[in-house]
């Protein structure tokens, strides 16, 4: 989501700053409350949470649409001409390294999640 999309709001309870963002169309809250010990880092945490949630989000479609072509590839090799172009293995090889690339960007950004 934009950040224009949604705003972070803080307030104090238990002696904690707590953190959560709310959709502004609706004022619906979304994703995790994160805590701090003064507003500023209560809203930092999760401003660095909602970013990398983004990231995350887009790595993960990156991945499934890697697949996709995978798939893809695959089903489209029975049909192809052993005679024109690529072969159906060098096609398939180049098409599954697109899956790995995208697995290894997608563990990157799984390894960076804020806590």
């Amino acid at each position: 989501m934009k950040t224009d999309e949604y705003r972070l709001v803080a307030s104090q309870r238990d002696g904690q700053w707590i953190a959560v963002a709310e959709r502004a169309d609706t004022g619906d809250r979304f994703g995790i409350e994160c805590a701090g010990g003064s507003e500023a880092d209560a809203v930092d945490r999760l401003a660095r949470w909602l970013e990398w949630q983004s990231e995350h989000t887009a790595a993960l479609a990156a991945l499934q649409r890697a697949e996709h072509a995978y798939h893809r590839t695959i089903a489209g090799s029975a049909f192809a001409s052993p005679t024109e172009g690529p072969s159906a293995i060098e096609l398939q090889k180049e098409s599954l390294e697109q899956v790995e690339e995208a697995r290894v960007r997608l563990d990157d950004v799984r390894a960076r999640k804020p806590e």
